[in-house]
């Protein structure tokens, strides 16, 4: 089972799932000085967004991303038992 992913991951994650994104609109909205904030450089460390630098110059959610976005945003279900 993957960590759990922290909301502000989660945000990022659900803004690049709109659409790809250009680097200069991630890093208007993402990049941070703060230390302690450093949702950028956790997502592509961990592998759950990519910038694709070489060829498109977009920035993506990777296969990883959107399954962590997708366990995230499926709805609980409950069992009738734990009524």
């Amino acid at each position: 089972m993957s960590p759990p992913v922290s909301a502000l991951t989660l945000q990022l994650l659900e803004f690049l799932a709109e659409r790809p994104r250009s680097y200069a609109e991630t890093m208007a909205a993402w990049r941070s000085a703060c230390p302690r904030m450093t949702i950028w450089e956790d997502a592509l460390r961990d592998r759950l967004v990519a910038y694709e630098a070489a060829t498109t110059k977009l920035v993506r959610l990777t296969p990883e991303g959107r399954a962590i976005l997708t366990r995230a945003t499926q709805p609980i279900a409950f069992s009738k038992a734990a009524e």
